[in-house]
C-alpha cells in the first residue's frame, strides 16, 4: 500500500497540472477563440513549426464550440478508434482502450473526484467521432481522479489498481509536451484578460460609436448642389441586472439634406440631421423583462415607434447602414410617433410579438397644451407573426394627435408644415395609420420584402383660413430586395422601389390631393472594407416628384455615406 501511495504522489504534481489545464480550457474557452491568433473554427496562426504546429492545431481543433453556453461540458465518447492522432499502432490506443473498459473515464468531466459510472452509452454524430489530444489529457486526468477515489473508499486496493497508476503515469509522460504548450497559450491568454479587466471601460456599460462621413448631391431635378457633411454618434448600453438594458445616445450633426433645395421631402436622405455639430442627448430609455415572455421599455428621450415596435425591414439600419433613404430605411408611420413614454412587447408564443406604445411628443413641457397627456401624442400597436424562421410579417396600427407628418413623400402629405409655410401656423390634425409589413429570407444571400400603409389625416381647425375641415387619404407602398453578402462578407446591395406617401383624396376644402403618382427608386451598395469601416453609394430617383408641382424635372440624387463603427 505505501508503494501504492508514492507511486500516486509521484504522479499528482503532473495530475494536477492536468486538473489546472482542464478547469482553466473551460473557463478561458472564449478567451482562446477570441484570441487574435485564434479564428472561429478554433485554428491556430502563430507562427510554429513542424510537430509543434500540428500538436497546436490538433489539440484546439476540436475544443468544444458551445463552451460558452455550459462550463463543465466535454463531449463523451466510448470507442477508442474515434480518437484522433492516436492511431490503432499507439500503445497508448490500446492502454486508454483498456481503462475506458474498467473506469468509464472517458466521461463528462468534473474537476471532482467521481465514483464509479458504467460505461457512457453516448454516440457520438459521425463528423465529431474523435477527441482532441487536449481533451485525451483531461481523460486521463479524471481516470486518475477514479482511481484515487477507490483508492480512498475501499480497504483492499485490486493488484490491477496498481499497475493502471503505473499506466497512467506512462500515458501522462507522453502528453506532456502537449500540456507545456497549452499551458504557455493559457497564462497569455489569462494575462491578456487581466489587462482587460484594468483597463475595461466599464463593468457594466459598453461604448459603441458610429460615424458617418457624406457626400452628397443632387444630379437633377432641384438646384445643383454638392455638399459634405457628417454625423456622429456615441452610445452607452448599461446593464444594472443582467436582463436590462439603459441605453443612452449623445449625437452630433451637420448634414442637413436637400429638403430645401428640392422643395419637397421625397428623396430625403436617411443620414440627413443638423445640430450644428452641437452634441447632445439624442436617446435615453431603460428597457428590462418581466418574466420570459413580456418587456417593457420606458423611454425620456428620443422613443421612438421603432424602438418599440420592430419595422421588419432588412434594409433598415438608421441610416448608418442599409437604405440611404428615409424612406427606403422603414414604413412611414413608424416616423411620427416620439419622443418620451412607454412601450410593453409580449411573446404568449415564440411565432407571436404583440406589441403596444405611448408616445408623448413634448412630455418634459409643463406649458398649457404640452406636457405627457395634454400634448401631441401617438398610440401605437403591432403583432408580428413567424410561421417559418425565414417569413416574417407585421400588421402596425397608430393613432396620433399632432404627430402626423412623416417628413417622406410629398408637400401636402405632411400637412402640419405644409400649412405651416402656407399660413404661418399648422393645423392640428389627428391620423389614424394602418401598415402592412413583410420580410421572407429566400437564402443566406436573397431577402425580398415591402410594406403598403394608408394614413387617414383629419385637421381639427381653419385657423381661419378659407378650408374647412376634412380628412385625406395617404397611401404609400414600397417592394424590398437585399442582397447580404454580395461581392463580398459583410457587404449588401439594396433594390427599393415604391411610392412614398401621397395623398390619394381629400375633403379638405382648398387642400386637393396630389396631381400625380411618383415612383421611388433606390439602389446601393454597401461594400464592407472591414468590420469597422464601410462605403455605400447609391442614389434615389423620384419620378414626377411632388404631385402639386406640374411638369418638375425627375428627381436625382447621389451620395457616397463612408460609415465608421467601434
Amino acid at each position: 500500500m505505501l508503494n501504492l501511495w508514492r507511486k500516486i504522489n509521484s504522479v499528482a504534481i503532473l495530475g494536477a497540472s492536468y486538473l489546472v489545464f482542464a478547469v482553466c480550457t473551460e473557463v478561458h474557452a472564449n478567451s482562446l477563440l477570441a484570441n487574435n491568433n485564434l479564428n472561429l473554427h478554433g485554428q491556430v496562426n502563430i507562427e510554429k513549426s513542424g510537430r509543434q504546429q500540428n500538436l497546436i492545431n490538433d489539440s484546439i481543433k476540436k475544443l468544444p464550440t458551445s463552451a460558452h453556453k455550459n462550463n463543465n461540458w466535454i463531449a463523451q465518447i466510448n470507442q477508442v478508434k474515434q480518437l484522433q492522432n492516436v492511431s490503432p499502432t499507439d500503445w497508448s490506443y490500446q492502454a486508454l482502450k483498456d481503462l475506458i473498459k474498467r473506469y468509464g473515464c472517458v466521461v463528462k468531466f468534473s474537476p471532482q473526484p467521481a465514483t464509479l459510472a458504467p460505461e457512457p452509452s453516448f454516440m457520438v454524430k459521425p463528423q465529431e467521432a474523435y477527441i482532441s489530444r487536449a481533451e485525451f489529457a483531461v481523460g486521463l486526468n479524471t481516470c486518475l481522479n477514479r482511481i484515487e477515489s477507490i483508492i480512498a473508499n475501499s480497504p483492499n486496493v485490486p493488484r490491477s489498481t496498481v499497475e493502471d497508476v503505473e499506466l497512467i503515469l506512462q500515458l501522462m509522460q507522453e502528453f506532456q509536451s502537449d500540456l507545456a504548450i497549452f499551458k504557455g497559450r493559457i497564462d497569455g491568454s489569462q494575462a491578456r484578460v487581466q489587462d482587460l479587466e484594468v483597463s475595461q471601460f466599464s463593468t457594466t456599460s459598453k461604448l459603441r460609436g458610429e460615424a458617418i462621413f457624406a457626400l452628397g448631391s443632387i444630379l437633377s431635378g432641384g438646384d445643383d448642389s454638392t455638399v459634405f457633411g457628417n454625423r456622429l454618434r456615441l452610445e452607452f448600453a448599461t446593464s444594472l441586472q443582467g436582463e436590462d438594458l439603459l441605453f443612452t445616445r449623445l449625437s452630433a450633426s451637420a448634414f442637413p439634406g436637400f429638403t430645401t433645395e428640392t422643395g419637397t421631402f421625397q428623396g430625403s436622405l436617411s443620414f440627413a440631421e443638423d445640430t450644428g455639430n452641437d452634441i447632445g442627448i439624442d436617446t435615453l430609455y431603460y428597457s428590462f423583462g418581466v418574466g420570459d415572455r413580456l418587456n417593457i421599455i420606458v423611454g425620456a428621450v428620443g422613443l421612438e415607434g421603432d424602438d418599440i415596435a420592430p419595422t421588419i425591414n432588412f434594409l433598415d439600419g438608421d441610416g448608418g447602414s442599409g437604405s440611404i433613404s428615409t424612406f427606403g430605411t422603414r414604413n412611414p408611420l413608424y416616423n411620427p410617433p416620439g419622443d418620451a413614454g412607454l412601450g410593453i412587447t409580449h411573446s404568449p408564443i415564440e411565432q407571436i410579438k404583440i406589441t403596444a406604445g405611448y408616445l408623448a411628443g413634448d412630455a418634459s413641457d409643463p406649458s398649457s397644451g404640452n406636457g405627457l397627456f395634454d400634448g401631441a401624442y401617438s398610440v401605437l400597436g403591432q403583432i408580428i407573426i413567424t410561421p417559418l424562421e425565414s417569413l416574417t410579417f407585421a400588421a402596425t396600427y397608430v393613432h396620433s394627435f399632432n404627430q402626423s407628418d412623416t417628413e417622406t413623400g410629398t408637400n401636402l402629405a405632411n400637412l402640419q408644415s405644409f400649412t405651416a409655410d402656407l399660413f404661418g401656423d399648422q393645423l392640428p390634425t389627428v391620423n389614424s395609420s394602418y401598415g402592412l409589413e413583410v420580410s421572407w429570407e429566400l437564402n443566406s444571400r436573397i431577402v425580398i420584402g415591402g410594406w403598403g400603409g394608408l394614413s387617414k389625416v383629419s385637421n381639427l381647425a381653419t385657423l381661419g383660413q378659407p378650408i374647412d375641415r376634412g380628412t385625406q387619404d395617404i397611401w404609400d407602398w414600397a417592394a424590398t430586395l437585399a442582397l447580404p453578402d454580395l461581392g463580398s462578407e459583410g457587404s449588401l446591395g439594396g433594390i427599393i422601389i415604391g411610392s412614398e406617401p401621397t395623398v390619394t383624396n381629400s375633403s379638405i376644402t382648398n387642400l386637393d390631393e396630389d396631381s400625380d403618382r411618383s415612383l421611388h427608386l433606390e439602389a446601393f451598395y454597401q461594400y464592407q472594407i472591414n468590420d469597422n469601416i464601410s462605403i455605400t453609394p447609391g442614389v434615389v430617383w423620384i419620378t414626377e416628384p411632388d404631385g402639386d408641382i406640374q411638369d418638375a424635372d425627375d428627381l436625382v440624387i447621389g451620395t457616397v455615406r463612408t460609415t465608421f463603427s467601434f
